[in-house]
């Protein structure tokens, strides 16, 4: 892999001219409260409000709309217990080509639902025992499929960094930019966006802390590989980053931040109670370590990406009512 070539800039605005159309410019929005509680002024890219709820779709859409006519006709596999998958199978749909997406026995079944929705045929495997990124290359060898992994794809991060390039084409640039952290796909691409749009901004990536590999990387400047990690993030229980995310990530971010699940939940309640919005967990990390820095932002205008907002119905109310 030493003889990749990374994507750039130009590859986002790419990205953002394919997906023109297709995908929603997501709103941009604030809190006076918030505002008034960090004394800074934060401003939230909702990504919440993209297509299939967040903001897999524009790395999904901008993947395959580069395919040839061979590769349409031929479709696409993927692997995903969630948001990736649904993406796909949207995006396929839209662009007339065949989708087939590998999901975990155990993935919540809105999702796995929303993915056959879509018209993508899902195959099941068990997550404990079986190896999904074996499973999608076979699939891929054995009916001439394209493989387009969930994060770690040249065209799909470009795609990723189109929500950013959106809020500094809205807001201007920022002192500080927050981003949920998985596999590296939305942090990477929004590093591209930022270094040309508002280079002088302080970048962030977060994780859970159960799930610091990321963290763990970033300061060893070597990609650490983790188990699967215990968190209520379930879009950043991701292992490790990938060969292609991680350089940018660690030329270009300043640092790897890490919050609670608890602190997770305060913003959801904060989001829903203030905002009216319905952020899921992982959408919350980039909001709850801005909050966490509350002392050093102090005077600055801070963007922070809200990832998405697919979360279970009961799942949302359970975390809700749970003590404040």
């Amino acid at each position: 892999m030493n003889h990749m070539s990374l994507p750039t800039f130009a590859d986002v605005a790419a990205a953002a001219a394919r997906i023109k159309g297709y995908a929603h410019r997501t709103p941009v929005m604030s809190s006076r409260t918030l505002n008034e509680e960090l004394g800074a002024e934060v401003l939230f890219k909702c990504e919440n409000f993209q297509r299939m709820g967040a903001f897999k779709f524009r790395g999904a859409f901008s993947a395959l709309s580069k395919f040839d006519e061979a590769q349409r006709k031929a479709g696409v596999v993927t692997f995903s217990s969630g948001n990736h998958a649904q993406a796909i199978a949207l995006s396929a749909k839209l662009l007339n080509m065949p989708a087939t997406i590998v999901m975990p026995h155990d993935a919540p079944a809105a999702k796995v639902a929303a993915t056959k929705g879509y018209g993508g045929n899902v195959v099941i495997y068990d997550r404990y025992k079986d190896d999904r990124e074996q499973i999608g290359r076979d699939l891929a060898e054995k009916h001439g499929l394209t493989l387009i992994p969930p994060y770690d794809h040249p065209d799909v991060l470009a795609g990723q960094g189109t929500a950013a390039a959106e809020l500094f084409e809205e807001v201007g640039p920022l002192d500080a930019l927050f981003v949920p952290l998985g596999g590296g796909g939305l942090l990477s691409g929004s590093a591209l966006s930022t270094r040309e749009l508002s280079p002088n901004a302080q970048l962030y990536g977060v994780e859970p802390e159960a799930g610091n590999d990321g963290q763990q990387s970033f300061r060893s400047g070597t990609i650490v590989h983790i188990e699967t990690p215990k968190t209520i993030a379930d879009g950043a229980q991701t292992q490790y980053l990938g060969n292609y995310t991680f350089p940018i990530i660690k030329r270009d971010v300043n640092d790897i931040l890490t919050v609670r699940d608890a602190q997770l939940v305060d913003c959801m309640r904060f989001l829903a109670t203030r905002m009216k919005i319905v952020v899921e967990p992982t959408g919350c990390l980039g909001f709850a370590a801005a909050r966490q820095m509350k002392d050093q932002l102090k005077g600055k205008r801070v963007g922070v990406i809200i990832s998405g907002g697919n979360v279970d119905l009961e799942k949302f109310c359970a975390l809700m009512s749970q003590s404040a």
